[in-house]
């Protein structure tokens, strides 16, 4: 209210045109989400009905015009893909490249983000454990469980690199491992982005009757669930490795 009490200063309220409401949103929502500036061009148009109806009824709301409309509003995302498993079978197995194939694997049956496996290093590998430091979620690090049988062509693919400790397993960048997967899912005739194969995942997970902690902890790690982890307690190494071999293998 005072950065709209301070631009407006001075102006009588029915000369407030549209273009004025453009530009203070434009100015007071740079760099921000599409959904913050749509929530705050919602905000604002509904404090000019509420001066309408309470105070002058032949007022003209000036954000009640179709260029807001179109420019605040919400854009449509793309329609999810659930990934059906006969789907994601036919994509791995397809994939000649043993790197391709372990990077398909890697976010199909342990739920990695591409940024995730495009980082791990050598070093981060332990047996069906993978360390990623600095993830996303933003904590100090968390741990990947993957099936036993990708464990086992993990080691044998770092192996026959010869990799040093530090060194990354999938030295390549974002553009050329999106282009991986589209084109693997190209071959069966399906548009496919990283995502969907870890959305597959924990929709596999779930659909296999693993516990939501299981889907949430394990395969998602996803930060936002503190408090339900409160109530839900620590999930053990054992408990994670068993669950992701029964699911995956």
């Amino acid at each position: 209210m005072d950065r709209l009490n301070s631009y407006f200063e001075g102006l009588e309220l029915a000369s407030i045109s549209s273009d004025h409401i453009l530009q203070f949103l434009t100015q007071d929502t740079e760099g921000q989400k599409q959904s913050t500036k749509r929530f705050k061009y919602t905000l604002l148009k509904t404090l000019f009905n509420f001066t309408k109806n309470t105070s002058d009824p032949s007022f003209v709301n000036p954000c009640d015009t179709a260029v807001l409309k179109k420019t605040f509003r919400l854009a449509k995302g793309r329609q999810w893909i659930i990934l059906e498993k006969d789907a994601v079978d036919e994509i791995i197995f397809r994939s000649d490249n043993p790197r391709d194939r372990l990077m398909l694997e890697l976010m199909a049956r342990g739920g990695m983000r591409i940024g995730e496996v495009l980082k791990l290093r050598m070093m981060d590998v332990d047996d069906c454990k993978l360390f990623l430091v600095s993830p996303k979620s933003g904590r100090q690090n968390e741990v990947v469980y993957i099936p036993k049988k990708v464990a086992g062509r993990l080691r044998e693919y770092i192996r026959s690199k010869n990799m040093a400790s530090e060194e990354r397993v999938f030295p390549i960048g974002y553009t050329g491992a999106r282009q991986i997967v589209k084109r693997a899912g190209r071959k069966i005739g399906l548009e496919i982005s990283p995502h969907d194969l870890r959305r597959h995942a924990a929709t596999y997970a779930s659909r296999a009757g693993a516990p939501i902690e299981i889907v949430s902890k394990v395969i998602l790690r996803h930060a936002n669930l503190s408090t339900i982890q409160r109530y839900l307690g620590k999930v053990s190494d054992t408990e994670a490795s068993r669950w992701v071999e029964n699911i995956f293998s």
